[in-house]
């Protein structure tokens, strides 16, 4: 089979596995009764990101070669995947074990994010093709695996029970097996990083240039948005069930398939960013990033999945989601890469990683859950203490449902307002004068 087709496939089974259930598992925790509990399970993805990925780096770089450990590490996500759908299939949820096995789980996963690309490159080379031109198309694919697994889990009703787990680990035990076929990738005879270097220790020393540390500092602050609709934005759509005067309608039913529109916003506005890094320079890229962000949170807070105009709000929404996505994080990282010194480069990728996909993404979603608890949780929580739980197919009273409703609404615009002060003070604070290429 020709090569570029095998890494294909290994991209798409890669975010498939991601994209089982990363949007959709917010649904299933909150009707398992750990609706308060939900940021925490979003968190672990960033915090067992400040760490695994440099330990399974070095573990690929001195003992076993990348295919294989990649495999290895796509079983041990899988069995606790599926570990974790078993207790959450349990009458009584536990959030001890289920959080465990979870943890488990995504400590096992994360690094294999990096570790498919490491792959990828090291086998394009081995057959003399050039990575810049080779590896996009084959990445678009894993947006595409993401896309369809969310679909999947949408219109099989995965999205709202443990059974997105269980798919999940399927498809990651699948690509573990997948995995051990792939051409060998050679461990380093050269001596191996340090884990300090491989940390991106050496790049902290970035943070002494006053523009590279306003940068950093300003990535993780946009990084605080990344988690948040993925873990909050099935929820917000599917509860639309429970509230008088909108359940049953399509949107309610299919929030999965209305957030995949935000992959597929993704993967046309990654195109998009070489033309407006070459016209605007860095600064308004990402100034148009968080201002998209602005966009996001704001559509979800005035739209509604049961009526029209609901529905084109929440639509516009997942369009700019690729805008507010991919010109931070793309361009974000070519910025890094253009602006350190070719010894460090690597290790201020890293950097980047950490500000964003940990310490922003875990600061983020534990800060969203607090503002949810505060301003729906408490809703809810208030009408079971005095009725029970909702039986299912049920709806809450008007009065209820109406402070639920506003509720969600006042939590969105808490997000945007909070990206419009990140933009206000990033337009002010950060000096870069950009010459436009011809």
């Amino acid at each position: 089979m020709n090569i570029k087709i095998r890494l294909t496939v290994m991209n798409f089974l890669q975010f498939a596995v991601w994209g089982a259930y990363l949007t959709s598992m917010g649904t299933f925790l909150a009707g398992a009764g750990l609706a308060e509990k939900i940021g925490w399970f979003y968190a672990a993805q960033g915090f067992v990101s400040l760490f695994m990925p440099a330990i399974i780096g070095i573990v690929a770089d001195r003992w076993v070669p990348a295919q294989k450990l990649l495999g290895i590490c796509h079983f041990l996500a899988a069995a606790g995947m599926a570990a974790a759908a078993y207790f959450g299939s349990l009458p009584q949820v536990s959030f001890a074990a289920v959080f465990g096995m979870y943890l488990f789980s995504v400590a096992f996963y994360m690094p294999t994010i990096a570790l498919s690309n490491s792959v990828a490159y090291t086998v394009l080379r081995q057959h003399n093709f050039n990575t810049v031109t080779s590896f996009p198309p084959i990445r678009v694919f894993g947006t595409v695996g993401f896309i369809c697994a969310m679909l999947t889990s949408n219109f099989t009703g995965f999205q709202n029970t443990y059974m997105q787990w269980y798919f999940s680990g399927i498809l990651g035990l699948v690509l573990g097996l997948y995995c051990f076929t792939l051409p060998n990738c050679p461990t380093c005879e050269t001596k191996a990083k340090t884990l300090a270097e491989a940390l991106g220790l050496k790049a902290f020393a970035l943070f002494k240039e006053k523009k590279m540390a306003i940068f950093f500092i300003f990535s993780m602050l946009l990084g605080m948005s990344l988690q948040v609709t993925n873990a909050y934005a099935n929820p917000f759509i599917n509860g639309f069930n429970s509230l008088e005067g909108f359940a049953g309608s399509w949107g309610a039913n299919n929030a999965n398939a209305l957030i995949s529109l935000s992959q597929m916003s993704e993967t046309l506005c990654i195109l998009l960013i070489p033309f407006f890094l070459k016209r605007f320079g860095i600064k308004k890229v990402m100034l148009i990033s968080m201002f998209a962000w602005v966009l996001r949170f704001g559509f979800f807070g005035i739209g509604n999945p049961s009526t029209a105009s609901g529905i084109v709000l929440l639509v516009l929404s997942m369009i700019v989601y690729g805008v507010a996505f991919d010109f931070f994080n793309v361009s974000g990282s070519l910025y890094v890469d253009k602006e350190t010194d070719p010894a460090i480069r690597s290790s201020a990728q890293g950097v980047f990683m950490l500000m964003t996909n940990g310490f922003g993404a875990m600061i983020g979603t534990l800060g969203a859950q607090w503002v949810i608890n505060k301003l729906v949780n408490v809703h809810i929580n208030a009408y079971t203490a005095a009725n029970g739980f909702l039986p299912a197919g049920s709806v809450y009273p008007a009065d209820v449902s109406k402070a639920i409703m506003n509720g969600w609404s006042e939590s969105w615009f808490v997000f945007a307002g909070f990206s419009l002060v990140v933009a206000i003070l990033f337009a002010f604070v950060f000096k870069y004068k950009h010459v436009p290429e011809a």
